[in-house]
């Protein structure tokens, strides 16, 4: 499978909100608790500093987004959050969302990337971030509850660009 990553298009909404929705759903890994409707997914996405997807034979099989993990004099550094469909795990996508994330980092502005919200039992982005060479730089006790109302703690992981 020849999976390939570049900037969304309006044609991929709905395949794009499906998976988000999906994952919010599981609740286990995104902090939103409610869907997106269509039009809320649309400008969700385009206000981000990019917005990527992932695409195998016409499908859309993953996403992502980067954005400033903070303002102003704080604001070159990056976030992004990143969502592979069910049906697709295992199979590298997101290793190929991350790698290109990375990418895009300088042209969007940014030298760093941070992510302040992994779940702590998300082993598999946890080994990713880990063999991509980020650093796990913190943990936020009881950071992240989940659909039952129990808590898990969250992981901070920082990678510098420069």
């Amino acid at each position: 499978m020849q999976v390939t990553v570049r900037k969304f298009t309006d044609a991929d909404l709905p395949a794009m909100t499906a998976i988000w929705n999906g994952i919010v759903g599981e609740g286990n890994s995104f902090p939103q608790d409610r869907p997106f409707t269509e039009e809320e997914a649309r400008e969700f996405f385009a206000a981000q500093s990019f917005t990527g997807v992932a695409e195998a034979d016409g499908k859309v099989l993953g996403l992502y987004i980067l954005h400033p993990n903070n303002a102003g004099r704080c604001g070159h550094i990056a976030n992004a959050s990143y969502g592979v469909s069910s049906g697709a795990r295992g199979l590298g996508v997101g290793e190929k969302l991350v790698r290109h994330s990375l990418e895009m980092c300088p042209a969007c502005g940014f030298v760093g990337l941070q992510f302040n919200a992994v779940v702590c039992t998300n082993t598999a982005a946890i080994k990713l971030y880990e063999r991509l060479g980020f650093e796990h730089i913190g943990t936020t006790k009881n950071g992240y509850r989940f659909k039952d109302g129990s808590y898990a703690d969250l992981f901070l992981f920082n990678k510098p660009l420069i």
